[in-house]
């Protein structure tokens, strides 16, 4: 079992793709789908050619997954595994990266097995620059740092949401243009990068060109987490409309006993609460024009029901609260919002029963929705001072870094090596050891910031668990919509669409905590409109337009 102990507010902050934070809008700065310079991103985004895809030929799951995103399954792990890259990809030249953790700090290579068997593996040593997310330290700065004094390593992970600007022009600039070696069949020279969802490389696609290898994520969002436990004495989390879950959760709140039905990340309930009244994800088109969530009253009414929720006292009275699951695994608190990618780290880490609560209809006449996720957590770019060989060598290093479960590859990336830090048990399943957990774990992390396989569902020793994830996810996606700007491009949002979304989401803080009447978010939706809400939607719209879909 893993020990990983990702800090989630950090990660939702700092990386907002997960789940496409509280309101289902990404939130990306400078970086977000089809992002280009002023005039320009809308016609070349439209006629970039995406790679093509080809499946890997691995061993077939005992759940298979499908294109719309749900993932492929396996209760034991594969007893016959595929190598998916011959020879070492690397040159023998030192390769630098700069990447982020967002949990316990890796071992010094010099003192990490799994660092020294990856440089092994890879044929190069592999010169990580890890910024450990803190108060104190952050990835934005590392990351001026480096283009400011022209120190910029070979591979560079473009993140969503951390305050990084001008990247149109910065990767115009200073990177790859990958879209000659990338773009359609050429991407087939890289089979495991051949094997990346066509969802997860719009999101490398800058002024119509591919700049950078996508970290493959999930295309599930936001999910709400139970501790079924918790739930039983009102009959299981299951719900026939917000009423009836706000009548369920008095039940079951016991202050005295510091007993409190959900964590107090409040945008991130109102978020899953829209989706129960139907509001869009991020925008809708109605009537061929584009309507924010924001502006409809389907989203009104899960603020309004979000008040609710906390008048009734459901919310843990500390919002600063730092150890939901531990709180969780303790039976103190019976739900919270996750983003599934991390959902599954949680899974593999905490002991109890985990459940979820599916989106239903708030209240007769409602269609209830689930939020897709975009499929990626930014993007690898390349030094533009590569020589066609040296890029060629890269590419290849993040081809063995992104190889999917089932291989050889992904065997070693996600736990090390077999002895050392992880075993199999008598099922065969793969058990990461004491030291696994501190080298293998805190390594693995950075580097899947640069590169990653395709999600999958694994839980070692508990196939049960696995079986009701993947019918949760067909669940979900039976009732998921798109964010129709998804693949679209704004410059306004590109540059303001972030600081955008944080003010209203500030504003909603104000609203449920009960420091400001629920009439203040009329202005909130005003002053989003008239500061760029407005021009975004004419921006996506041109674009929507230009492409015809």
């Amino acid at each position: 079992m893993s020990s990983q102990h990702v800090n989630r507010r950090t990660f939702l902050g700092a990386a907002g793709v997960l789940g496409l934070t509280a309101t289902g809008m990404s939130a990306l700065t400078g970086c977000s789908t089809g992002t280009a310079a002023a005039g320009k991103g809308a016609e070349a985004f439209s006629k970039v050619e995406l790679p093509a895809f080809v499946p890997a030929k691995v061993a077939a799951p005992d759940l298979a997954g499908s294109a719309e995103g749900l993932d492929a399954a396996y209760l034991r792990y594969p007893k016959n595994l595929v190598k998916s890259v011959a020879a070492p990809p690397g040159d023998g030249s030192p390769i630098t990266a700069l990447t982020e953790t967002f949990t316990t700090p890796a071992p010094a290579m010099g003192k990490n097995a799994y660092w020294k068997e990856l440089n092994k593996r890879l044929g190069s040593e592999f010169r990580m620059n890890i910024v450990v997310e803190t108060t104190d330290d952050s990835y934005s700065s590392k990351f001026n740092a480096a283009i400011a004094g022209g120190e910029i390593p070979d591979l560079v992970w473009i993140p969503p949401n951390q305050g990084l600007r001008r990247i149109p022009e910065l990767l115009e600039a200073k990177f790859q243009d990958l879209t000659p070696h990338l773009s359609g069949n050429a991407v087939k020279k890289y089979p495991n990068l051949a094997n990346l969802p066509e969802f997860a490389w719009k999101t490398a696609v800058i002024n119509g060109k591919i700049f950078g290898v996508p970290v493959a994520y999930g295309r599930m969002g936001q999910v709400y987490v139970t501790n079924e436990d918790f739930w039983k004495p009102v009959g299981g989390a299951t719900f026939s409309s917000a009423d009836d879950f706000l009548a369920k959760g008095k039940e079951l709140l016991d202050a005295k006993r510091h007993k409190y039905v959900l964590e107090p990340a409040y945008t991130n309930h109102v978020n899953m609460y829209a989706q129960w009244f139907g509001a869009p994800s991020g925008w809708a088109l109605r009537k061929g024009k584009l309507v924010h969530q924001f502006e409809t009253d389907e989203f009104r009414e899960a603020l309004e029901f979000g008040v609710k929720v906390s008048k009734a006292g459901l919310f843990w009275p500390d919002p600063n609260l730092t150890t939901t699951r531990e709180k969780m695994a303790q039976g103190s608190l019976g739900a919270y919002v996750q983003s599934f990618p991390s959902f599954l780290v949680d899974v593999k880490t905490y002991n109890f029963p985990f459940g979820m609560i599916l989106p239903f209809a708030a209240k007769a006449g409602a269609t209830p929705h689930f939020y897709y996720g975009l499929g990626s957590v930014g993007f690898t770019a390349i030094n533009k001072k590569a020589d066609k060989k040296r890029l060629e060598m890269l590419l290849k290093v993040l081809d063995y870094l992104a190889a999917p479960f089932g291989t050889e590859e992904r065997l070693f990336l996600d736990n090390g090596i077999e002895g050392t830090h992880f075993h199999r048990t008598a099922k065969g399943d793969v058990e990461l050891t004491d030291k696994g957990n501190a080298e293998a774990v805190t390594t693995g992390m950075p580097v899947s910031f640069l590169a990653n396989a395709p999600e999958y569902l694994y839980l070692p020793g508990q196939s049960g668990l696995t079986r009701r994830i993947h019918d949760w996810q067909k669940k979900l996606i039976a009732m998921a919509v798109i964010n129709p700007t998804v693949g679209h491009y704004s410059d306004t949002n590109a540059s303001q669409g972030a600081s955008l979304t944080t003010d209203v989401n500030d504003g909603i803080k104000d609203i449920v905590a009960g420091r400001k009447p629920i009439s203040a978010y009329d202005g909130l939706v005003r002053t989003w409109r008239s500061g760029g809400g407005d021009r975004i939607r004419a921006e996506f719209e041109k674009s929507i337009a230009l492409t015809g879909k």
